[in-house]
């Protein structure tokens, strides 16, 4: 569990180094310029930081099931090289799908308004300036986009709907306490990271203003990997035990 929270750290801290300096540097000038290469490079950094955490969580969630419903057993399935496989798969999945998108991206022709009504360079907002057809990269959004986000989302779903029925059989109330609090983290991170990516990416944005948009891609690129450490600090009475012995 504490490698895969180590891997979720490492990813929010490349997220905020893509996104957070550029967006101060806008917010302290009341706007900023970005040239096409960074650009570029920062929405592939972007594009491949969400499809790790995607990935990610749904291993964590597997991580969790195992322990839970398989607990005899977890030290011979969680091996240390079955971890480290896992890890790689993700990050080999996610460079790919985001070299996928970015060559896509790069496909459209950028020739009049170069204004994006963003605070990083995301697709949507690269997609309204571009002059070129955009059919082509929608295409591609619309093939990879759902299982990238649906399966991993389906995946962690089963395992919980799993982990929940063991966890109502066992008989006693304490241990019931002990194995649900081992997820409750995993299940806040999890939902505070799909609502606000479902609601920019695929609930429909028709009536919805650049503002609300831009509220809700902050929230799951500067204030999730921000929560994220409080929420597994706050619950984790091994971690609250050693910083109140470091204060003391």
């Amino acid at each position: 569990m504490y490698f895969f929270i180590s891997q979720l750290s490492i990813n929010d801290m490349l997220l905020t180094t893509v996104i957070v300096p550029f967006m101060l540097h806008i917010l302290l000038n009341n706007g900023g310029t970005i040239g096409f290469t960074d650009c570029i490079i920062q929405f592939y950094f972007f594009c491949t930081s969400e499809a790790f955490e995607c990935l990610l969580l749904t291993v964590m969630s597997y991580d969790r099931y195992v322990a839970i419903c398989n607990p005899l057993r977890y030290s011979s399935i969680m091996t240390n090289e079955y971890c480290v496989k896992l890890l790689i798969s993700c990050w080999l999945a996610v460079f790919f799908i985001a070299a996928m998108d970015t060559v896509t991206l790069l496909m459209l022709k950028f020739c009049r308004k170069n204004v994006i009504d963003h605070f990083f360079c995301d697709l949507v907002p690269l997609l309204e300036i571009a002059c070129s057809g955009t059919q082509f990269v929608e295409l591609e959004v619309s093939a990879l986009g759902p299982p990238v986000l649906c399966i991993p989302l389906i995946i962690i779903i089963v395992s919980y709907s799993n982990i929940i029925v063991t966890i109502y059989r066992i008989p006693s109330n304490i241990s019931r306490r002990k194995a649900f609090s081992t997820c409750s983290s995993h299940l806040i991170v999890v939902s505070i990271f799909y609502c606000t990516l479902f609601s920019v990416y695929v609930v429909p944005t028709s009536g919805q203003s650049s503002t609300i948009s831009k509220v809700l891609s902050l929230i799951y690129t500067v204030v999730t990997p921000f929560i994220n450490p409080i929420i597994y600090s706050m619950r984790n009475k091994d971690i609250m035990k050693a910083i109140k012995e470091t204060i003391s």
